[in-house]
């Protein structure tokens, strides 16, 4: 199963639909997502995937955008993990 697959596949079982998520790279996704952007661990709608490298990262961050995620442009040195989380009140969009 693909990254995109999979991603798709949260988006559409968590519900809310593209505009609702926030899809990033990141070296350290577990620091960009539950410290830096503020998503819940335990009960927050989130995954992410080890693209392998930062192109393919950010390919598969570039075909979420334009499907209407919101995302920035930012990004760590090497970010070969492509994250993506449904946006609440109490996530940071950075």
């Amino acid at each position: 199963m693909s990254i995109e697959t999979e991603i798709d596949g949260c988006i559409n079982k968590c519900g809310k639909g593209y505009r609702e998520w926030y899809v990033g790279v990141a070296a350290d996704p577990d620091q960009r997502l539950f410290e830096g952007h503020n998503v819940s661990q335990e009960g927050g709608a989130w995954i992410y995937r080890d693209a392998g490298s930062e192109s393919m990262a950010k390919i598969i961050e570039a075909v979420f955008h334009k499907k209407g995620c919101k995302g920035g442009s930012g990004g760590a040195d090497s970010p070969h993990y492509v994250y993506a989380y449904r946006m609440t009140r109490t996530t940071r969009g950075i």
